[in-house]
């Protein structure tokens, strides 16, 4: 990977189809509701069209799909297919893995094996579509494993978009997602940096509060248009967060174009913007080395 020649590193990207596979029906309804709520549909789909696409905007970018078969009863896309093809490319490519903290011992020993033989750099959770509350014992062999690597994990925060407005809102609840569940975490396994994704919808300030009072908790700034960034989010980007804030689109929901355009119209200061941008994403993914 040439870091130098790379304007932004988006920490934040979903693959929505396998480039082995055909979607099945379940995968069609989920891309056509998500589209309807974010009125976007992705015009590149797989890792391979995905870094293609991102290879033209001179960015790298993180990629995973969720693990959301027992909840939800989506396969998603293999983990395995993730960190296979990000490998073939790795100029922009960095694969993150999804394991539902349900599987149990099974879901342990395939994080080991994702690391070890499949070099993944990182672990998404989903804690509404997963329904587990991340403070959650049943989860912690995971976490062992993951802060055992000292990679990183990515968690949803706050409101989703997933299953908005479709009957019972598709069952997802809420509640999962509060970040300040995500503060045993954080006191439980210091050396496992975690990620609070997203502006967290209605509890920005408590996911403020963990990354500014825990040294491994970053923040990214996916899912939302940045025109619509909280001012207080913003000061924080400014200031205090400055070294701890991620750049992140939640592509396809997002474009980065689209996210860059109006990130350049909000008040970040030249020095938080290099750094939210692409020097955070190197350092807490050590691109630059150990």
């Amino acid at each position: 990977m040439d870091l130098a020649n790379l304007v932004a590193i988006d920490i934040h990207t979903h693959v929505w189809r396998s480039a082995s596979r055909p979607p099945d029906e379940t995968d069609l309804e989920h891309e056509k509701s998500m589209a309807q709520y974010f009125r976007h549909a992705p015009p590149h789909a797989t890792v391979p069209q995905m870094a293609e696409y991102y290879r033209k905007l001179k960015m790298a970018f993180v990629v995973f799909s969720v693990d959301a078969e027992a909840g939800q009863g989506r396969r998603g896309v293999p983990n395995e297919e993730i960190a296979e093809l990000a490998a073939r490319h790795a100029d922009v490519a960095i694969p993150f893995a999804s394991i539902d903290p349900a599987r149990g011992k099974m879901g342990v020993r395939e994080a080991r094996r994702l690391i070890e033989h499949f070099g993944v750099k990182g672990f998404k959770f989903h804690p509404s579509v997963q329904a587990f509350y991340p403070n959650d014992r049943k989860a912690y062999p995971l976490y062992e494993v993951i802060a055992e690597a000292r990679l990183p994990a990515l968690f949803h925060t706050g409101q989703t978009g997933v299953g908005a407005g479709t009957h019972a809102g598709g069952g997802i609840r809420l509640k999962y997602s509060r970040p300040m569940y995500l503060d045993d975490v954080a006191v439980d396994f210091p050396d496992m940096p975690i990620i609070l994704a997203h502006p967290s919808f209605p509890w920005q300030e408590e996911a403020l509060s963990i990354a500014t009072h825990k040294p491994q908790v970053y923040i990214d700034l996916s899912g939302w248009s940045p025109k619509y960034f909280p001012p207080l989010l913003v000061r924080y980007a400014n200031t205090l967060l400055k070294d701890k804030t991620l750049f992140g689109t939640d592509y396809p929901v997002i474009s980065p174009e689209r996210w860059l355009e109006e990130f350049a119209k909000i008040d970040i200061r030249p020095e938080a913007r290099q750094l939210i941008l692409k020097d955070n994403a190197v350092r807490l993914l050590r691109l630059g080395g150990p």
